[in-house]
């Protein structure tokens, strides 16, 4: 799972990343994640042609939350939270193109369920990158 761009390791249930290549798609099924978030582009330049089709097609569940790198809503983070929240009890691989969006969810989410506090949180995401004020 190392070769995918950014990937960090949250659990033994959860992962965020970067894109995957179409080829990675049946590492991170041979690994027993069942449930892929999205957060990227459909059209981005890293987005693969139809992911929700290559990774139903490994048997996984799908979800594609397009979050705009520099507009991240509220009601965004919320539905993410729902998702994360519905599959919290299987292995579930949150991606973006480079994990920026992803690390940023996925602390929030782990703060917003107590398992992180602030400044964990905080160093959670900037152990992948620096955020600005958005």
């Amino acid at each position: 799972m190392s070769d995918i761009y950014n990937f960090k390791q949250v659990s033994d249930i959860l992962a965020c990343a970067g894109q995957p290549r179409e080829g990675q798609l049946q590492s991170i099924a041979d690994d027993s994640y069942k449930v892929v978030i999205n957060l990227g582009l459909a059209d981005g330049k890293y987005a693969l042609a139809d992911e929700a089709a290559s990774v139903a097609e490994l048997g996984l569940a799908y979800h594609h939350l397009p979050i705009i790198f520099d507009d991240p809503q509220l009601s965004e983070l919320t539905e993410f939270i729902r998702l994360m929240n519905e599959h919290s009890h299987q292995k579930t691989l949150v991606h973006c193109a480079a994990n920026y969006r992803a690390s940023a969810f996925t602390g929030l989410y782990l703060f917003a369920t107590e398992i992180l506090n602030q400044h964990e949180m905080q160093e959670f995401i900037e152990d992948v990158w620096q955020p600005d004020g958005i």
